[in-house]
């Protein structure tokens, strides 16, 4: 399916600023469509053929039937003096037709609003209204319907969508509760639904007729902020031990002047108990993270020590090469602990091992380890890994590359589609005549190789042209 932007990119010639109040709008038209229980589509005129526009967004309604059963977008009105379209935009005036037009055998409406801004016309947004699914005349239907009136006006006069806009996820919609409200603070209508909302916080009362400040206190503390000008929606969420009320605040304008304020109302209780079981988790996996850290930390002390005791360079060194392997893992749960997420910043981790790297070889060198561009964010079950491959890596150029002399390590992150390549370059004395990877005896090498291909990658370990050498891992892990 099309997306509004594309549309806009390639049949328009819209300015970006035109184009991101449409796509604003997108995201909250679905106000107007369940107040006025209506398909919308969105219509914008073609850059070359102004006889021509294209359809490049719909919506429909929650609260009815649809009217538009096929999907339009992309579609196109041409040479059609007789749409609604043209006259609306020509007209700059909104138009519609009570006939009862036909559409697939269904009695149809049909509004169309020129959308104005800066004097001009940018788009024109159509209505069409189901009526045998047209509900039975009544206090909710007339509430929507002027709702949804005041919202075309506004859509018309280029005050409508409101910022900031609403959150897909938390904010109430229409069908979740309403209060209309007089420009006094007197609550018109209270929807069943915010009937039962207010309920749950223990309030009584029909509603009808009262203050919502004195309903709703935390109201009146925004209304009081915004003076005269009540121009900007906001939201705020009531809680009581047993509930949580999500609230929005949106003000109708009439020409910029404030004529009735609607607080859409949601029960979000459970969304908080989850939020809060899921806080609960989050900082539970993360003291997770941190005990692992402190036990790995713990067993590299003690390896350390062992080492400090042992009289073969062998065991001495097996020792510090596994003290090393540790710290790494450990240096990833210690970035974990501080914020559990599905991907880790790797740059901080790879740091972390560059310090670690350079300080053991610091004894036998001075070795320059550094690091030249950025890994961005790994996923989490992939870091453990690419912190092995790099620790060995970096301790196989040392060791073996400038053969535990002073010299230069670089470390060269490069982002792919899918993953990213590591090579780990050196400037020392380069590989020996005959040189097989697959053969290589070096326990190092073997982990890397092992690792790599879990991964789903490749490793490879090549000569320099103006000497030394680059071991090149390229890992890959499936994109979001």
């Amino acid at each position: 399916m099309l997306r509004l932007s594309q549309v806009m990119s390639d049949h328009t010639r819209l300015g970006p600023d035109d184009s991101a109040w449409l796509e604003a709008f997108e995201r909250e038209w679905h106000l107007l469509a369940d107040t006025s229980f209506s398909d919308l589509i969105l219509w914008l005129q073609d850059a070359d053929d102004e006889n021509v526009f294209w359809a490049a967004a719909q919506v429909r309604p929650t609260t009815g039937p649809t009217a538009v059963e096929d999907d339009v977008v992309g579609d196109t009105v041409s040479y059609d003096p007789e749409s609604l379209v043209t006259s609306a935009w020509l007209s700059r005036e909104i138009v519609e037709t009570s006939d009862n037009r036909l559409r697939a055998g269904i009695p149809v409406d049909v509004w169309a609003i020129p959308v104005v801004r800066h004097d001009e016309v940018i788009a024109v947004v159509e209505r069409h209204t189901n009526r045998m699914g047209v509900r039975a005349p009544g206090a909710l239907e007339d509430t929507y319907l002027a709702m949804a009136d005041t919202l075309s006006d506004m859509l018309w006069r280029g005050e409508f969508p409101v910022s900031p806009p609403s959150d897909p996820t938390m904010s109430p919609r229409v069908g979740d509760g309403v209060l209309w409200v007089d420009v006094d603070g007197s609550v018109d209508y209270a929807s069943p639904n915010a009937v039962s909302c207010l309920r749950k916080l223990g309030l009584v009362g029909d509603f009808i007729g009262e203050d919502v400040r004195t309903i709703v206190p935390s109201v009146a503390e925004h209304l009081a902020g915004h003076g005269d000008h009540h121009t900007s929606p906001w939201e705020l969420t009531a809680e009581q031990p047993d509930a949580s009320v999500r609230f929005r605040v949106l003000p109708l304008t009439a020409g910029g002047a404030w004529v009735a304020t609607v607080v859409l109302c949601r029960d979000v209780t459970l969304l908080r108990e989850r939020e809060r079981q899921l806080v609960t988790k989050d900082a539970t996996i993360r003291e997770i993270h941190h005990r692992v850290k402190n036990n790995l930390q713990t067993v590299a002390a003690l390896l350390r020590l062992q080492s400090r005791r042992m009289s073969s360079p062998e065991a001495k060194d097996a020792l510090r090469d596994a003290m090393r392997r540790v710290q790494s893992i450990a240096a990833v749960h210690e970035i974990l602990s501080q914020g559990f997420n599905e991907a880790v910043e790797f740059d901080d981790i790879a740091d972390r091992i560059l310090l670690m790297v350079g300080d053991v070889a610091s004894a036998t060198g001075q070795v320059q380890a550094r690091r030249e561009g950025s890994f961005g964010q790994v996923p989490a079950d992939v870091a453990t890994s690419l912190s092995l491959v790099m620790t060995e890596l970096l301790q196989n150029a040392i060791e073996h590359g400038l053969m535990s002399r002073s010299g230069e390590v670089l470390v060269h992150p490069q982002r792919t589609a899918d993953g990213l390549i590591l090579d780990v370059v050196d400037n020392g004395a380069g590989l020996p005549d005959g040189f097989d990877l697959s053969s290589a005896s070096s326990l190092g090498l073997s982990i890397v190789s092992t690792l790599v291909k879990d991964l789903g990658g490749e490793f490879s370990l090549t000569n320099n042209a103006n000497g030394g050498s680059t071991a090149r891992a390229r890992v890959s892990w499936e994109s979001e």
